[in-house]
């Protein structure tokens, strides 16, 4: 036994590497598990009595100079030459190829700025939400049909208490809903955000898309309101030259509801084939709160009244810049997103 310790140690001793690679080999061999200086570690119990102590003794030797010696060689890479000796850490940095922002951030970071110049606060609420807050605070029936799985992406089906539902949101209006629970009136909120729908994917639909809703609740608030509300973000946003059409429309949680057409910012209103000649596009659906949903969610619809719009960003970037096909947005092809370098 001694005399393996010590042919050992001379081994120890005497060990090199020329790189990294052949500094690990030489742990293996003599430190690891099933290496030299532990196979005399596992015979150790075989010595005699009387020579317990000095092998006890030249064993730890042994491993501490091959610990040292590993860990001598490990520190000599480390502070070797790089060969990084003619790097200017003084010089400029080498330009860095910026990223642009996406053409839906800009819309929507365009959409906040023009409401915020109206007195509005951003809202916002979770992308899974229950059926109460997306569907029936928002006076959907129970048996409405966007409440089918055919158009709606449920994560749990509660089929005895519809309204215990856990379903990906549909609409932001579950976060109008949140925050009419939470603050009474005057409110006066924007919603931007993430929405899903059990859509096939094309060119004009996808399975997730984006919108920005307004919510204004208060006292003695009018369609006159809302239309002078309409008026500027269309002027804003697409030129003080657009006009604005409502047309009458229906949805659950608004009565009086409208539809709202600008003049068609390509042709300016005498009809061309993206306007299908008829000189007016569609880009929002809105309305009077419906007195219903006030009650829902806790305000008085007695004392106080309010309007509600909603629009999806990536119809608003459509129109902004005549992008032809919607699954471009979520694509990441950096040629089309390239186009957009000096849009903002």
């Amino acid at each position: 036994m001694i005399a393996k310790i010590n042919q050992l140690l001379q081994e120890v001793e005497a060990l090199k590497a020329a790189n990294a690679e052949e500094l690990e080999a030489l742990r293996i061999k003599y430190l690891s598990k099933k290496g030299a200086i532990n196979d005399l570690m596992a015979d150790f119990r075989n010595v005699a009595a009387e020579q317990k102590k000095e092998v006890g003794m030249r064993l730890n030797e042994l491993k501490n100079k091959a610990q040292e010696k590993i860990a001598a060689l490990k520190e000599q890479f480390e502070s070797q030459d790089t060969g990084c000796d003619d790097i200017d850490l003084t010089r400029s940095a080498y330009p860095v190829e910026l990223g642009t922002r996406h053409p839906l951030s800009i819309v929507r970071n365009e959409i906040i700025d023009i409401f915020a110049r109206m007195g509005f606060n951003i809202a916002d609420g979770p992308e899974m939400e229950d059926d109460w807050h997306v569907f029936s605070s928002m006076n959907f029936a129970e048996d409405h049909p966007a409440r089918d799985m055919q158009d709606t992406f449920f994560i749990e089906n509660d089929t005895e208490n519809v309204s215990h539902s856990i379903i990906l949101r549909t609409h932001t209006s579950s976060v109008q809903s949140r925050v009419m629970e939470t603050t009474q009136p005057p409110i006066r909120v924007l919603c931007p955000g993430r929405v899903y729908r059990n859509e096939a994917i094309s060119y004009r639909a996808h399975a997730f898309f984006h919108q920005v809703e307004a919510l204004y609740v208060d006292r003695n608030v009018s369609f006159t309101d809302l239309k002078q509300a309409l008026l500027l973000f269309a002027q804003e946003m697409f030129g003080s030259d657009t006009k604005i059409r409502l047309r009458p429309s229906y949805f659950p949680f608004t009565e009086p509801s409208a539809e709202m057409d600008i003049s068609c910012n390509i042709c300016g209103g005498k009809g061309c084939p993206f306007c299908k000649h008829t000189g007016w596009v569609e880009i929002l659906g809105c309305g009077m709160v419906d007195p219903n949903v006030l009650e829902l969610n806790g305000i008085d619809s007695k004392v106080y009244s309010g309007y509600a719009l909603g629009m999806g960003i990536e119809r608003i970037t459509n129109l902004k810049y005549q992008v032809k096909d919607l699954r471009m947005f979520s694509e990441n092809d950096t040629r089309f997103l390239k186009e957009f370098e000096a849009a903002y």
